[in-house]
This record gives C-alpha cells, structure tokens and sequence, in this order.
C-alpha cells in the first residue's frame, strides 16, 4: 500500500516537473521570439521605425494623419485574443498533452515566412510567420490536442496586422456609397446628383458632400469584420454558424456606411453642409457602428432559434379549424 502511494506521488511529482519544465521553455521562447522581431523584423524603412516589426505595427495602430487611425483596433486584439484562451483554460488544461513534430514544421516554415519578409522588405509576410509561431511554438511542445483549441485564438492575431493591401479597395467603395446613397435620397424625396465620389444637391443653395477615403467603409469593415470574428466564436458553438455570422459582417459594415453618407446627406439638407459635417459626421460613425452590431446579434439570435421547433407548437396552439 505505502509503494503504491509512493509510486503515485513521483508520477505526480514528475507530471509537475514536467509542466514547469515546458512552461520554461515557452517562457525562453517568447523571450526569444520577442528579441527576434523586435531587432530583426523590419527592413523597411528602418530610419524611421528602426528593426523592430512590433513598433512598425503599432505605429499604425495609433491615429496618426497619415494613417487615419483605421487600424486602431489592433489594441483591443491581443487582449480579446487572450480572452478566448482564458475562457478554454480548462479544455486546454485537461488535452492530452505530447511532442508534436507537426507543430515543429509550423515553426520552421513561420520562421521561413519571417525571413523571407525581411529579404523581401514585406514586414507583414514577417508579422504573418509571428502569428504562425504563437500557434506553432504550443503545438510542438504540447500537440494537437492543445493547438486545436488555440487555433481561433491565434489566428484571430492576424487582426492586428495593418492589411494596407485594402487601400486598393477605397476608391470603389466610395464609388458605390455615393452612388447607393444618391439613389436612396431621391428615393425618399431629396433630389440629388451623384458624380463621382460627390453628391451634389439639386435644389439651388443645397449641399455638396465629398465621400472621402475616411467614408469610404475600409475602416469600418476592418474594425466590424474583427469584432464580429470574436463574437461569433463566444456566442455560437457550431462552426457553420460561426462562419454564417462573420460572412455577414461585410455586407453589414457596407450598408452601415452607406447609411452614414445617407443621414449625412439628410442632416445637410434640413440643418446645412456646416451641421452635417462639423457635427453629425464626427459622431455618425459610432452610431453606425451600433446599429451594425445590433443588426449582428439580431442575426445571432435568428441563428440561435429554434424554428422547427416554435413552428411545431405554434401550430399546435392554432389547430386547423377544417
């Protein structure tokens, strides 16, 4: 009896020796991690953001002129991020536990990913291999089990990567705002004119609006499309789900925005262009995006319902009368 206590109390002794071990080694690999993109993540234009790839992101995190502060969103990320693991601490902590040689090939080809961003002077491709490693590093020393519940959690990281990329986009989108709200204000009886990314009132002495880069929805469906990913993934338990409700974050942020340029519009025509864009625009957009976010958990709830279900008792309580 006292050997078989003995024996049970080494196992658990080295089961605990074990974890600290592992928690060491993925405290010395963030360390390293750390020391890596900090002194050698960017190669582009270092003069001004010097090597390190985490001040090149957070730079454009903050609302400067020449960024507009679209990416400021990246600030809330790690922490919503870290909240998603906090929440499955417990399935994390209870998964079967193993050297994984999978999760090693994650981290040289993440490691492969930042180097080539570095040669390439893409330091995105560089903040794409970082993503890859805080997903990587716990899949090699702890296996699929453990990964498999990192994998939103570490994926949803790619958020704080500024996507410059959607510059691209701008100019279409201010295009079909303007156009989608001139047809909505004449609709409902304020006679406008659409040219370009301008809507110009008919009636004499009326409004002239410019749909600017700003207006033109990028910043808001950036900033949708990671809030909706989060909440899809706490509120829903079904993957289809989950992916129905981020699907709809662009159209959403989309007709959000032209709802924006619409009221816009609206408020010049009844209080003057000086109300409209010196008040209303400056707070227009977190009206907007309230309303979006309503319109998302609306839809969560639809998703949530049980149609089958309320339609069989429903008709149950209204019997055919034949």
């Amino acid at each position: 009896m006292e050997r078989e206590i003995f024996s049970e109390r080494w196992r658990l002794a080295t089961l605990r020796r074990q974890d600290f071990i592992n928690a060491a080694m993925v405290a010395a690999l963030i360390g390293l991690i750390y020391a890596l993109f900090h002194y050698q993540g960017n190669s582009l234009d270092t003069g001004a953001f010097g090597r390190s790839a985490l001040s090149w992101m957070v730079e454009r995190w903050t609302d400067d002129i020449e960024f507009g502060g679209d990416y400021s969103h990246g600030w809330l990320i790690p922490l919503l991020s870290g909240y998603v693991i906090w929440r499955r601490r417990k399935e994390i902590a209870s998964a079967t536990k193993k050297v994984s040689y999978v999760g090693l090939a994650v981290v040289v080809a993440s490691l492969l990913l930042h180097w080539l961003g570095m040669k390439a002077q893409q330091t995105r491709l560089s903040l794409f291999g970082l993503v890859g490693l805080t997903w990587g590093i716990p899949f090699y020393i702890y296996g699929w089990q453990v990964a498999k519940q990192l994998i939103f959690p570490c994926s949803y990281l790619i958020f704080c990567i500024p996507f410059n990329f959607l510059d691209s986009v701008t100019h279409p989108l201010r295009i079909f705002a303007t156009d989608m709200s001139a047809v909505f204000l004449n609709g409902i009886g304020i006679g406008v004119e659409a040219s370009g990314a301008r809507l110009h009132s008919l009636t004499p002495g009326g409004f002239d609006l410019d749909v600017a880069d700003a207006c033109s929805g990028i910043r808001s469906l950036t900033a949708i499309t990671a809030l909706t990913a989060i909440y899809a993934n706490i509120t829903q338990s079904k993957t289809w789900k989950q992916w129905a409700i981020f699907a709809l974050s662009i159209p959403l942020a989309i007709v959000g925005n032209i709802t924006r340029v619409s009221t816009t519009g609206i408020v010049a025509e009844v209080f003057g262009t000086d109300t409209a864009m010196q008040l209303y625009h400056d707070f227009s957009g977190f009206i907007i995006f309230m309303v979006v976010f309503v319109l998302l958990i609306s839809a969560g709830s639809m998703l949530d319902a049980h149609w089958l279900k309320e339609k069989k008792q429903w008709w149950l309580g209204h019997p055919s009368t034949t």
